[in-house]
Formats: structure tokens, sequence, C-alpha cells
């Protein structure tokens, strides 16, 4: 079954990257924030969200967490009060260059061979999560009328 080969391939890689995150005191959720803002620099909690694939509900927490943790910076500013922006602190930074070898030692995990098999991987993952975002289950007797399942990140279909 794909379905199971895809949950033990990344279970298996959530446990790789905590092994490797322990000694910092990070989980794989923190390091991916880390990730974000090493990478694109500040950012709103939504566009985090956005980019992780997470909900306010799993994604905040985790801000606090790292904020107490001296790792990230939330503030709120601008013209808009309710939009909360996360920067990286100087531990933040100081993080890069201590956890530079995590993609290495993840990449010498997998085996693949080249830039160019991952490359693939990545792009067929990535396809395959677009994919999935648009399966829609099918009517099934005993569902209420007027009730449409759906992914929740699917788009709504409009009634006609």
């Amino acid at each position: 079954m794909v379905c199971f080969s895809l949950y033990a391939a990344s279970r298996a890689t959530t446990q790789a990257y905590r092994a490797l995150l322990e000694p910092w005191g990070l989980t794989y959720g923190q390091y991916l924030v880390l990730v974000v803002l090493w990478n694109d620099g500040e950012q709103s909690v939504s566009a985090l969200g956005e980019e992780l694939q997470l909900d306010s509900g799993t994604l905040s927490p985790m801000l606090r967490r790292m904020e107490k943790a001296g790792v990230v910076e939330r503030r709120r500013g601008g013209t808009d009060e309710r939009v909360v922006t996360v920067s990286l602190t100087e531990r933040g930074e100081e993080l890069r260059d201590q956890l530079a070898h995590v993609p290495s030692c993840i990449i010498a995990g997998s085996g693949l061979e080249s830039v160019e098999e991952a490359r693939a991987l990545i792009s067929t993952l990535q396809e395959l999560t677009r994919s999935m975002h648009t399966v829609v289950a099918p009517e099934l007797p005993g569902t209420p009328a007027g009730i449409t399942r759906r992914p929740s990140s699917a788009p709504a279909k409009e009634n006609s």
C-alpha cells in the first residue's frame, strides 16, 4: 500500500530529525520554522502557517515555546494590530550554523545518490501533496443532505 509506505517513510524521517535536533532542544516542527525564517526572513504567522501547512492552533503554541526559548521574537505592529510578525533572535541566527550539518545527515540517510535524485523525489512529493489536496470523498449513503465531504484544504464547491 502506497499510503503505508509514505507513512513509514515520513515517520522514519521525523525520527531522524528528532535524533539530530534533540541536543538543541528543538522539535522537527520548530526546525522547519527556523528553516523558513533563515531562507525567507521574518514572516507573519499566517504566512508561516501557509508555508508549513500548519493551522494557527498548532503553530501559535509552537511559536510561543520558541519565543520563550529565545529563538524567535513575535511582535504586533504596522497598520493591522491583528498581524503578528515572527523574526529570528540572535540565538535563532546562531542556530543556523550550529545545525548546518542536519540537511547532509538527512540526505545521507535517504539513500539518494545525487542532487538530481533528491530534486526528482521532492518534485514527486510536491505533486502528490497538491494532488491529494484535491481528493473529495464520494457521496455516501447516510450522508446528510447538502453536506459535501472534502478535505479542509480543498476549495469549497459552489452550489448551483
